[in-house]
This record gives structure tokens, sequence and C-alpha cells, in this order.
């Protein structure tokens, strides 16, 4: 059984590794010539101003006085430059709207895995292509541009990163310490003839990058007056250094200026999905070779930003931008199109390369001799002035050629996908072949004998095994092309090995009366599409919790235990409120954690109450504990006010609250195995514990989700083995008799029966609950910041990342803890895994097209499945750590039968 999960656990990081390989994998081509346009360009420098968060419609929109918050932009828009709305793309962030805007490509999601700050392929950018850049800014931001350039020509100066704090008394600093830095450089720069030569040179590149703003969107919100005031400050110090540069060079008229921003902001201060908020972000431009504004009687705005599939300015020249001849325009058009078309080239070269020729399809939209006309015919207007032809032309070939890019680019895409598709049916079959064959009682007619083996069978899938590796070898594939198509073939052959057991299966179904048999089917069909469509509609899993709430008048649960099915009946709808609730962090209230830390202190005071009656079961070294984990949430609740209030007046995070919170975290998984090992006990210790870590996280009414879940996890247990006895099932101990066990075997207490679908399926449904039940973690947005203000608040992408994983992994531990004790109250066996059936239903919804949001959301819930999956192997081995292992303080272990 070991090799089995072993082998599932492998097979499993296959499938979810392949949604990389198949879907997201670096847009980049390399080994193109590099075009250049024939004519002198209008400016010899470019100064890029980056306001990291700025949503545009806080820098557009006029304040309550009628009075713009950035004056001199507002200046800029109306007399000087060209102005509107940039368009970013999912994952909302800095590091991939950065390399979007300074390297001209959208950056693949796998860039994610590989961090912020390093480069996960190399990439050409602006930078390097200049005579010289000089940055100033954020230390995660500058060096990834820096690094990998060729040459020594691209010069960072950053802040310490401890600068970058949600608790600071004035994020504003940071731009101030650009735009200080930048003037002292040039200052330097009179009195240096070296570096005055350098900054009179061709080609060069100024990059501020002004994080103050996306610090205080965080820390304050956007609506916030220190978000308002931080976008002035900004302004004030544009409008310096441009007044500065203009000085410097003899106002030569030769630079060119950018404001922009890499991402905006929610209302609740996050970024990362899809929403306009985070996607609109401000683009102001002027100075050489900028079209000044010209004023209209009449304007119609067609900004289709919503519609599925629209992309802005991808390696499209924006010549409507441009103050120049007709003939620069469409020299430069004509030089964009031909800069693509060769990728366009190399990207089909490559293909055709690797590819059988009777399998090889060319992209038909763009053959050879249409790209030979169209660039003929380009070539042919420009000779005969018709520039607007030409740029209309040039216009069309781009593309063509980006949909040819992306035909080349998902060339083997339905062939890799069927080979994950089908590997991932046949791990399927057999895992439920395996658990039907060793575990249920459905399989009566199974031959114990032992049977000669074929050699047909083994002596095909290895004939098979062979041609695909041959068709895969003579085609010069990645060795992950080998692991999708090989896998399913081992697979498959274990499926069709337990042959009879397949035979005897189906007459076994057979024997059911047709109308069980199609209701069965209905119910499972049903339950499935359930749990599929929550993962899309929140609202769908108060549906099915308001379902859970009816199940025990449905059945002869209310005759039995009335008080047991009132009790699931009011907290299945207690917790059905909670997916109708907004997603967490958007309207935080600390009130709410409050009150949730005296909930759990009202419910420790009964428990504990109710326990000391029991003199036999309760003695005082677990009275010690319980005590120890009520003063820990206290603490808690003392650390969630008085960080809200040290914050509110600027003042940071206090050193002992980090300190009392980092050693709550660390103290939650020890302190529940000190408690004793009684069914109940052990499972209320683990609440407490957990729950002083969820306090600190919370910012809302989240607090009180792991509460009403655990009660709920608490009746689901007795209701459990009230099941259990009403279909006729012995049940050797009370509830409140049993203890965990290390060492017992739960496998050999009974064969699984079909009502053990149904507590598998409960499981599933809970665990998805306890994912979604406060919010979309499929959308990056939903992660508010201010949840970890308790521990850090100096930026730290991956510990603030590990802690808002851990956040949400608490109510998923309570589940399987929970579920461990209806295993051991149910006589059920851990070993079945049902709910592989729903798995493959996410790999087919996995989008690379449409709206970004729908991209980021499709890949964000695939993940989330296979990590279920994968995870529930470890989250199960530590929740039998948590409710088996016993540690005590001092002394000799003591027994604890009551």
């Amino acid at each position: 059984m070991l090799l089995f999960f072993t082998l599932g656990l492998l097979i499993h990081f296959v499938f979810f590794a392949s949604i990389f390989d198949i879907y997201f994998t670096s847009p980049l081509v390399h080994g193109m010539t590099p075009q250049f346009t024939p004519l002198p360009p209008p400016a010899r420098r470019l100064v890029l101003f980056v306001a990291d968060g700025l949503r545009a419609d806080a820098l557009y929109e006029l304040d309550e006085n009628g009075n713009s918050r950035a004056p001199f932009i507002r200046n800029i828009i109306m007399h000087e430059g060209s102005w509107g709305i940039s368009h970013t793309r999912v994952p909302t962030e800095s590091r991939p709207g950065h390399v979007a805007l300074i390297a001209g490509f959208y950056e693949d999601v796998s860039a994610v895995a590989k961090g912020w700050k390093e480069n996960p392929v190399e990439f050409d950018s602006l930078f390097n292509e200049s005579k010289y850049t000089w940055s100033w800014g954020s230390p995660d931001i500058l060096p990834m541009f820096a690094k990998g350039a060729s040459g020594d020509h691209v010069y960072t100066y950053s802040y310490d990163a401890k600068r970058e704090d949600f608790g600071a008394q004035d994020a504003t600093k940071l731009d101030t310490w650009v735009f200080d830095n930048v003037k002292d450089f040039f200052h330097r720069a009179r009195n240096n003839q070296s570096l005055f030569s350098k900054l009179n040179e061709e080609k060069i590149v100024f990059f501020l990058h002004l994080l103050g703003i996306d610090t205080n969107g965080h820390a304050h919100r956007p609506s916030s007056r220190d978000y308002k005031d931080n976008i002035k400050k900004v302004d004030d110090g544009v409008k310096e250094i441009v007044s500065m540069f203009n000085h410097f060079y003899g106002n030569d008229g030769k630079t060119t200026f950018i404001f922009t921003s890499d991402h905006g902001m929610t209302d609740w201060g996050s970024h990362g999905a899809g929403h306009p908020s985070e996607t609109l972000t401000p683009l102001v431009t002027w100075g050489a070779g900028i079209k000044y504004p010209q004023r209209v009687s009449a304007q119609q705005f067609d900004d289709a930003f919503l519609k599925a599939g629209v992309c802005y300015f991808q390696g499209i020249l924006p010549v409507d931008y441009l103050n120049n001849t007709d003939l620069f325009k469409a020299e430069s058009m004509f030089t964009n199109a031909v800069q693509i078309l060769e990728q366009f080239k190399v990207k089909m070269t490559q293909k055709k390369e690797v590819t059988l020729p009777f399998l090889f399809t060319p992209f038909k939209l763009l053959s050879d001799s249409k790209q030979f006309n169209i660039l003929r015919k380009a070539r042919s207007y420009i000779k005969h002035r018709k520039f607007d032809e030409v740029v209309s032309l040039c216009k069309e070939l781009i593309h063509l050629a980006l949909k040819g890019l992306s035909y080349y680019h998902t060339y083997d895409r339905f062939f890799l996908g069927v080979n994950v598709v089908i590997g991932f049916v046949g791990w399927i079959s057999y895992a439920s072949l395996l658990i039907i064959k060793s575990h249920s009682n459905l399989i009566k007619g199974v031959s114990k004998e032992v049977k000669k083996p074929s050699h047909l069978l083994p002596c095909s899938f290895v004939a098979v095994g062979i041609l695909v590796a041959f068709f895969l070898l003579i085609q010069a594939c990645p060795w992950t092309y080998y692991v999708y198509g090989l896998l399913p073939v081992p697979i498959w052959y274990a499926v069709l090995r337990e042959f009879q057991v397949i035979q005897d299966l189906v007459a076994s179904v057979l024997t059911y009366p047709l109308s069980h048999f199609v209701g069965y089917l209905l119910a499972f069909t049903l339950g499935i599409e359930v749990l599929v469509l929550s993962f899309f509609y929140r609202y769908m899993l108060t549906a099915g919790l308001t379902a859970f709430a009816a199940w025990p008048f449905l059945t002869r649960l209310w005759t039995r235990a009335k008080m047991t099915s009132l009790s699931w009946t009011f907290f299945s709808l207690l917790l059905a409120v909670f997916p109708l609730m907004p997603v967490v962090g958007r309207k935080p209230d600390i009130s709410l954690v409050m009150g949730a830390g005296l909930l759990v202190l009202l419910l420790s005071l009964c428990v504990v109450t109710s326990l000391m009656k029991r003199k036999d079961s309760f003695i005082k070294e677990e009275l010690l504990v319980h005590l120890l984990q009520v003063l820990s949430t206290v603490l808690s609740m003392y650390v969630v006010y008085s960080t809200q209030s040290s914050l509110l007046r600027k003042q940071g995070l206090p050193l002992m609250n980090q300190i009392i919170s980092w050693a709550t975290l660390a103290s939650s998984l020890i302190v529940p195995l000190l408690s004793s090992p009684v069914l109940f006990q052990r499972l209320f210790s683990i609440l407490l514990s957990l729950m002083s870590t969820y306090l600190l996280l919370s910012t809302g009414y989240e607090a009180l989700f792991p509460l009403v879940l655990s009660c709920l996890m608490f009746v689901w247990i007795n209701i459990e083995q009230e099941t259990l006895q009403q279909s006729g099932v012995c049940c050797k101990q009370k509830v409140t008799s049993i203890q965990f066990s290390y060492n017992t075997d739960i496998t050999q207490f009974r064969q699984l029966y079909l009502d053990d679908i149904r507590r598998a399926f409960f499981l599933v449904f809970f665990l998805v609950t306890a994912f979604f039940g406060t919010g979309n973690i499929a959308s990056i947005n939903s992660f508010d910041l201010a949840s970890v203000y308790c521990f850090l608040t100096v930026f730290s992408p991956f510990m603030m990342g590990a802690l808002m994983m851990w956040k949400i992994l608490i109510p998923f531990v309570l589940v399987m803890c929970a579920f461990e004790a209806v295993q051991l109250t149910t006589q059920l066996s851990s070993k079945s895994l049902f709910f592989f059936f729903f798995l493959q239903h996410f790999f087919f919804l996995v989008k690379d097209y449409g709206s970004w949001l729908d991209i980021g959301t499709s890949i964000s819930h695939y993940v989330i499945v296979m990590s279920m999956t994968i995870f529930l192997v470890f989250l199960n081995g530590l929740a039998q750590l948590l409710t088996t292992k016993k540690l005590r303080l001092c002394g000799k272990p003591k027994s604890h039968f009551m």
C-alpha cells in the first residue's frame, strides 16, 4: 500500500506539472535578425517614471474640490503631450508588469514559481539595448533588468529593502528617496567629466521606480488620504525632475518622458487578479517625438477592455502617439512588422525541424507567398508615398504574424492534452479498481485461484511503449514529452490486468434495480457538479450546506437522534452564511476578531468546566495545558488589537507583539500534543491552538469561520456514528470514550459500504468549503496583506505568502482532524481515494485565451484541485500526528481511560 501511495503522488506531481508544459510555456523566440528603422530617432534619451500601484482613475479624476491631485501631469495632458489608459495583464504584480513595460512581452505564468527577483528565462530589454541606463528605486525590481544585461551599462541605485515597511510612518519617503538621489546624481555629474560625457550620449534611458503609492495603497487602501496625498507628492517630484532635465540639457528638445504604472489596485488594497481597478493604469507621455494634444468638438471612446482576448500594444507600435512625419511613421511601422514576422519565421522553422514532414501542418493564413506579397506591396506604397496604406497593411501583417506565433506556440497542445487525459483516466480507473478489490464486498465472484499469466498483454504494451518512444525520438521531443507519452502505457497495463475485477464489478452493478442505479448515478453527478460549480460560484457552497442541513430529516436520523440532528442542521445553516459574505479583506473589522476570541474563551470555559467534573479523565497536567491555550487566545486578542492601534498611529509593528505572534505560531502544532488523547479533548485542544494563530491572521468576519466549522465537525463525528448504528454495524465504543491511538489499524475494522461514498463526498465538500468559505483564493487579489501585519510589515513576498497559505490551511487541518475521528468512530478505511473522480473536470476548463481574469481563475482552480490531492496525503499525516501523538511535560506517561 505504501508503494501505491508513492506511485499515486508521483503520478499526480506529473499531472500537476503538465499544465505548465501544455498551457503555459515561455513565449520568447530567439534567433531573429535585428531590424532598424533607416531614419534617425526624434529623441536622444528617455525618462521613464513608473508609479507602482497607481490606478488610472486615482490619477485622472478630480478631488472633492474639483482640483486635480496631480496638477503638473494634468497640465501635460492638457497642453503638452498624449495620454490614455493602458491595460496590464494578469497576474497584476510588479514583476510581470515591469517585464511587459521594459522587455516588451508578457511573462509566462511559470515565472511566478521562479521568484520575483530572478529571471527564469533570458530576455532582452529596452535597458539592454540602450547605450546606458540609470535606474533608481526598489531592490525588488531593478536587479532583474541589470542581471543578464550584456556589458556594464545598466546602473542601479536602490534603497534598503527594510524601508518597504507597510507599518512605516510615511511611505512617501520611498519616492522622496528616488527624487533626491536623481537630483544628487545630476549634481555630481557636473563635476565628473566621465559621467557628464556618458549623460550626453544617444540612446540613454533613465528609469525612476516609485513604490510609495503601492505601499500606501496596501497599508491604508486607495481611498485613503495617504494614498491620494502620495499622488500629489509624486506629481511634485516629477515636476522637479522634468525641470532639472530641461535645465541640464539646455532645453534641447531631445528628451522623451513617459509616466505610467505597472498595475492598479483594488478598493481593499490588493492586486494580482483581473479586476478593472487592477488592470487599468495611466499612460501619459510627452517630449521629443510625442504628439501634442488636439482639441475636438466631440469624442467617442471605444475601449473594449472587457472583451475577451483583447490585447493592447502587444508588440505593435502605437503610431497615433507619435509626432513625426508620415514617412517616419510608415518606416517605423514597416520595421515593427518585419520584426514580428521574423519571430513567426523562426518559430515556424523550429517547429518544422522537429516534426515529421507528413505530420507538419503550416499556418495557412500566412504562407510564404503571402508574406512576400505584403512586404513587396508595403515597400511599393512607401515608394509612392501612400503612408496610410503602409500603416494599415503592416498592422494586418502584424495581426497575422501574432496569430501564427500563437498557432505554433500551441502546436503540440492537443497531442500532450490527449496523453495526459488518457493517463489520468487510466490512473483513476486503476485506483478505483484497487479500492474495490481490497476494501469492498461488492466483488463476490472473484476467483482466489492464481491463474497462469498470459504473455500477450505485457508484450503488447511493451510494443506500444517502444512505438511511442520511437515516435518521440525521431521528432527530437523534450524529455517531458516522453513522460506524458509513456506514462499511460504502464497505467493501462495495470488496469487491464484487473480485467476479472472489472467483469465482476459490472456483474455486481447489474444486480441493482435500474431505478436505484439511475438514482445513485443522478445523485452522484449532481454532487460532483455542485462541487465543480462551487469553484466558480461561492454561493453553490451555501446551496450544498443547505441541502446538508435537510439531510437528517430525509432519513431516519431525526427519529433516532433529535438533538444531534438539530445541531447538525443549525451549524450547517450557520456555516452556509459565510460563502454569501464579501471576500475577506474588503471590509476589515477588528471588532469581529475580538468577538471570535471571546466566543473561543467562552467555549473554553464551558468545556473545561465540563471536563473537570470528570475527575478520572482530567488531570492537573491537562488543566495546565488548557489554561496555557486560553492564555494564548487572550494574548492573540491583545496583539491583534494593539497592532491595529499602533499601525493606525503609524508607529509600526511593536517588537513584543511580533515576538508573541511568532511564538504562538510555533507552539500551535506542539501544545495539542500535550493534551489527552481522548477524542473530543484532543480535537478541542487542536482547535484552541490553531484558533490562536488564526486570530492573529484575521482582519474581520473570517475569524468566526474555523469556530463554526469545528462545531459542525464535532456534530459530524457524532452523526456519522449514528448512521453507522442505523445501518446495523455494531459500534464497540461510545464517542465520549474513544481515544486516538497511533497503532490502531482501522483498515482491519470493516469493508466499505455504499454509504461510505457519501462520507467521502462530505469530506471533499468540507475541504472545498474550508478553501472557499471566506473568499475566492483562486483570485490573487483575495489575499489581504493586512492579515500578516501581526507577524511582519516589511515587504517579504515569500514569507507573507507562506503565512497567508497557513491561514488557508488551518480550516483544512481542522477538517482532516475531524475526518480522522470519523474514521475511528465509524471503523472506516483511510485508504479510500474517492475524490479522484472530479479532478479531470478542471483540466478541460483551463484556458490561455479569453479574458485574463478567466485565465488566472482557470489555472488556479486546476492547481487547487491537484494540490488538494497531493497535499491531502501530507495533511492526513499531519492530522494523524496531531491526533495520536502524546507528549508529556514531565514524569511517566499516564493512562486516560474513562
